[in-house]
């Protein structure tokens, strides 16, 4: 359980002092085993709380299912979003000389530092020793990425101490509910490793170091330095990447977003006309805020703020389709029609009963998907996209379920985009049939 350690490890580095006795394995697993029953707030709220389990939902999903996202999808999304994607707007970030500036190497340096701290990390107990680098059998690894290179960007990205730990600690604090807050933001997802503990830096969770180098990670590092304006450059990428993705569709026409009326208003980001289907595609480069991950009293303004756009905007757009509108003339009006919301970041439950009904009603069906679950959607071989969405509308049950519930026991091909983004990775070269993939079921 990630989770659990995670949250050892944060109040071992938060409370704990030199004075108490070294953890052995028999501690740590009593530990865990004491995390698995702290108490929740739902046991006592679901009496007399129609919204405790709703609540309890959220807190779980975003604790546990953060650790189940593929690694190498994410890693492969990396370079193909950020480094083989145009954007329609004038970035104010990410111009030529970016990785450099932001990360202090290559975005291909950088993702191959994150793999190599995590590999270190789960063959030696957690571990990385800096005198590795030194060791016979490291030159290939040094002539790819320079030493000096490995150990500035590992102690400027990924590296803290107890001192700077707890501070951040206090800073994440956003509840006085102590039963809340092991859901907390845990300060090890933006330092994943700690100094200060013996020879090396200890990886007290080796999931968490290669979430450094994902998209979502590397929005986090850039948002604390530029702020807004690099939230606006990578949504801009994010929506032209889902549209990258949707033109491997076979047999689809896919419609970028169309300007109307006398002010100029937009339609979706994407429309996609298939033979069974028109599609209608909003791009959201929005993940979960902590109010939502709490379920907090603020999640339902939360999640409308987040959200509640997207659906007003599909929901218009196919209206305006219905209508005739001669800008939507491509557009076929002879089909079903259904909304896609894709996220960068997965929004758990959201599409469930308890979810819904907090979010616009609308006309036509639409789900929310974050963008790992497209990946995998068109690539899909032995069905149509607009068949197995119009099937899973058709049940009442499995449309509320997360779309990549749909997506099981299809056959799939591989997802080409995602294949250039690996092999751009100098240590691909030759290996690109072990990217892994969400269809490779041994790799993921």
């Amino acid at each position: 359980m990630p989770w659990a350690l995670a949250d050892a490890a944060r109040v071992s580095l938060a409370c704990g002092n030199e004075y108490r006795k070294d953890a052995s394995e028999a501690d740590l697993l009593r530990i865990l085993d004491m995390h698995s029953q702290l108490e929740e707030p739902y046991i006592y709220d679901h009496d007399n709380d129609g919204d405790a389990l709703a609540r309890f939902m959220l807190r779980v999903a975003g604790e546990q299912m953060i650790y189940q996202e593929p690694v190498g999808q994410e890693l492969a999304r990396a370079a193909a979003m950020l480094t083989q994607t145009t954007g329609t707007r004038e970035a104010r970030c990410l111009r030529p000389g970016w990785e450099e500036g932001l990360l202090g190497t290559s975005l291909s340096h950088y993702v191959g530092i994150a793999q190599l701290l995590w590999v270190s990390a789960i063959n030696c107990a957690g571990w990385f020793d800096p005198t590795f680098l030194e060791a016979p059998g490291a030159e290939r690894i040094c002539a790819e990425i320079p030493a000096s290179t490995i150990l500035s960007v590992a102690e400027k990205h990924f590296v803290t101490d107890t001192a700077a730990f707890r501070q951040a600690n206090e800073r994440a604090q956003l509840t006085t509910d102590p039963l809340l807050r092991r859901y907390e933001y845990n300060p090890l997802r933006t330092t994943p490793l700690v100094k200060g503990y013996g020879q090396g830096l200890l990886a007290p969770v080796s999931q968490l170091v290669p979430a450094k180098a994902s998209p979502l990670g590397i929005y986090y590092t850039g948002v604390a330095r530029f702020g807004d304006a690099f939230a606006q450059d990578l949504g801009d990428l994010f929506e032209g990447y889902v549209g990258r993705q949707l033109g491997l569709l076979p047999e689809a026409t896919v419609l970028p977003e169309i300007t109307y009326g006398q002010s100029q208003a937009l339609s979706v980001d994407w429309i996609v006309v298939t033979e069974e289907l028109v599609l209608l595609v909003e791009v959201k480069s929005v993940r979960p805020t902590a109010h939502l991950r709490l379920a907090t009293e603020r999640r339902v303004k939360e999640l409308q703020r987040m959200l509640g756009r997207a659906y007003e905007q599909i929901d218009n757009t196919a209206a305006l389709i219905a209508s005739g509108r001669k800008e939507f003339a491509k557009v076929p009006t002879d089909r079903p029609v259904q909304g896609l919301i894709v996220t960068m970041e997965p929004f758990h439950i959201v599409n469930a009963p308890m979810q819904r009904p907090l979010l616009p009603a609308t006309t036509v069906p639409i789900t929310v998907c974050s963008v790992g679950e497209l990946e995998d959607m068109v690539t899909i071989t032995d069905a149509t996209v607009g068949r197995l969405l119009l099937e899973r509308d058709a049940d009442a049950r499995r449309s509320t379920y997360a779309l990549r519930e749909a997506l099981s026991g299809h056959d799939h091909a591989r997802n080409p985009v995602l294949d250039a983004g690996w092999t751009s990775y100098p240590w691909s070269r030759g290996a690109a049939e072990q990217v892994p993939s969400e269809s490779a079921g041994a790799a993921r």
